[in-house]
């Protein structure tokens, strides 16, 4: 069971990284005090994962067949590579990062399985074009509702207030639901804990992430991209919560970030492209890229490493 260590590491340094997302765009837009933000998602999270992470685990397990000291290996290098990631204040893709870990490991094994690598490349793919058109159109609804009901400035502000403590609570839930299987996927596929057991693992030290490390990445997203009002931090939020849920019941473990940053974009887009911030679009952009990339070489070198020294058997 001691391996199960860095898939508490991963959680944590999803946690820091993808999990504050969610209320990343309320939090920057001083709709919502960093610490309420903090403790909502830490509780959603959990939710989500219990009632809907299974499905993700699955996926996972269809990916390669490893044993519990490659798990071990691939949760280490994951999070080594978000961690080192989260110091540089670029939201990266978790998913991204596992997978990149299983290949590094999986191709010195001599087990890929091609067919569900694809559906999961596909749908990193279509994370961030789907929540940037799910937030060009919650725009559009949600401002015509907002005209519609003509509120006072003082119950208007009051309204987005509680509207973005929902969303963020519905994008924390979707965000468990979807990427719980990124902590402790490898774990139940190895057979050493349930699914229902990986879940809450998995919940709990993301939430430990959230709460302990997560403000860098948080400001980062909420204000490095667009600047954002109330207004369209709530269409952020949504945009990325329908999007990651929706992928959460297809059972594809997908990036919370991409979704929150294709989302960020879609208003940007609306505000006029002028109001993106290009500079710190390159750097995530190139943080997506690295990501798979670094945790793929980091796990083929341990993993070599290893069984060079007779450490672990192929």
């Amino acid at each position: 069971m001691w391996q199960l260590i860095s898939g508490v590491f991963l959680g944590w340094s999803l946690g820091a990284n993808d999990a504050s997302n969610v209320f990343g765009t309320a939090v920057a837009s001083r709709m919502v005090k960093f610490w309420t933000a903090a403790f909502l998602c830490a509780a959603f999270v959990l939710l989500g994962a219990m009632l809907e992470g299974a499905a993700g685990m699955l996926t996972y397990s269809k990916l390669s067949n490893y044993g519990v000291n490659f798990a071990f290996i691939i949760s280490l290098t994951a999070g080594l590579t978000v961690m080192f990631m989260t110091i540089l204040g670029l939201p990266v893709s978790t998913s991204q990062a596992v997978v990149g870990s299983m290949l590094g490991v999986g191709m010195l094994y001599g087990n890929v399985q091609w067919g569900g690598l694809t559906k999961v490349v596909l749908c990193w793919i279509g994370t961030p074009i789907g929540a940037m058109l799910a937030a060009i159109i919650i725009y559009q609804i949600i401002g015509h509702i907002l005209n519609f009901l003509d509120l006072s400035l003082f119950t208007y502000d009051r309204v987005l207030r509680m509207s973005l403590m929902a969303a963020g609570s519905y994008g924390a839930y979707a965000l468990g639901a979807n990427n719980v299987a990124n902590v402790t996927g490898p774990f139940v596929a190895s057979g050493q804990i349930s699914a229902q057991m990986g879940a809450l693992i998995g919940a709990l030290s993301i939430g430990l992430g959230v709460i302990t490390f997560s403000r860098s990445v948080m400001m980062t997203v909420g204000e490095g991209i667009v600047k954002l009002s109330a207004f369209t931090a709530l269409v952020v939020v949504l945009a990325e919560a329908v999007t990651v849920h929706i992928y959460a019941m297809v059972g594809v473990p997908v990036s919370t970030s991409q979704a929150v940053v294709g989302a960020v974009l879609g208003v940007g887009f609306l505000k006029g492209s002028k109001t993106i911030n290009v500079g710190t679009l390159g750097k995530i952009m190139v943080g997506w890229l690295f990501t798979p990339v670094m945790s793929f070489g980091l796990a083929y070198g341990v993993s070599w490493t290893l069984i060079t020294l007779t450490i672990l058997s192929k």
